[in-house]
């Protein structure tokens, strides 16, 4: 059965080498105030990590890089938030893991098979590529990611309009801000109703066939109104 949660908690400062959390059991959270390089929570089994740059930093973690190549390779279970951008193949081949993130390069969720990514900030090139399982949710910023930055082959591009979906966004993103500090989960959590309708909701073709899903739901349109006020309104700040 595992460690209850936070059980063990052990708080870093500084860079990391490779592989920081790699494998971490359930029940331990590690939480690094610096940076890190490839491989952090690599084939992830149930803990924790999270990583954010100090708080005196003059930089927009938003805009920087945070986190190496290769994050959450294999992951099965746990949780990570990262305040700032990870390199490429970010949750490649994750399978069950919950990730936040402010950013990721190219390759993003490839091959993912189960789990939650939630991107609050720009992709890279040929995201979601053999996507099978999971769900991601990314915030278009840029509003580039549908014509640019995903690879569409296996994946449908939603718009986040499903009162839970909504609910579970805004939670992570809270979560987020709570764990992190993070001033771009501020920042959202602070505009909610104008920043849920950037929100896309990443759904692959697999996942909706064993789910029993139809693939003739509402495609993504950017900026395009949230047909849920109500909600929006209560969960909004």
């Amino acid at each position: 059965m595992g460690l209850p949660d936070d059980t063990i908690r052990i708080h870093f400062e500084g860079s990391a080498g490779q592989s920081f959390g790699a494998f971490l059991a359930k029940g331990v959270t590690l939480t690094l105030t610096g940076d890190a390089n490839d491989y952090v929570g690599k084939g992830l089994p149930g803990g924790r990590v999270i990583v954010y740059p100090p708080k005196n930093s003059r930089f927009a973690a938003e805009e920087n890089i945070l986190i190496g190549n290769v994050v959450l390779y294999g992951a099965t279970s746990g949780e990570a938030f990262f305040s700032g951008v990870a390199g490429e193949r970010f949750a490649v081949r994750n399978s069950g893991a919950t990730a936040v993130v402010e950013g990721v390069g190219d390759h993003g969720c490839e091959y993912m098979t189960n789990g939650l990514v939630v991107v609050l900030g720009s992709c890279g090139r040929n995201f979601a590529a053999g996507m099978s399982g999971g769900i991601a949710f990314v915030f278009d910023e840029r509003v580039d990611f549908t014509g640019k930055r995903c690879n569409l082959a296996s994946v449908d591009l939603e718009p986040v309009i499903e009162p839970r979906d909504v609910e579970l966004v805004h939670g992570l993103v809270k979560r987020h801000y709570e764990l992190t500090g993070s001033r771009r989960a501020h920042n959202i959590l602070a505009n909610w109703a104008e920043a849920l309708p950037r929100f896309i909701k990443v759904f692959p073709h697999e996942f909706k066939r064993v789910l029993g899903v139809s693939r003739t739901l509402q495609p993504y349109i950017p900026g395009q109104p949230v047909p849920v006020p109500e909600l929006i309104e209560a969960l909004h700040g």
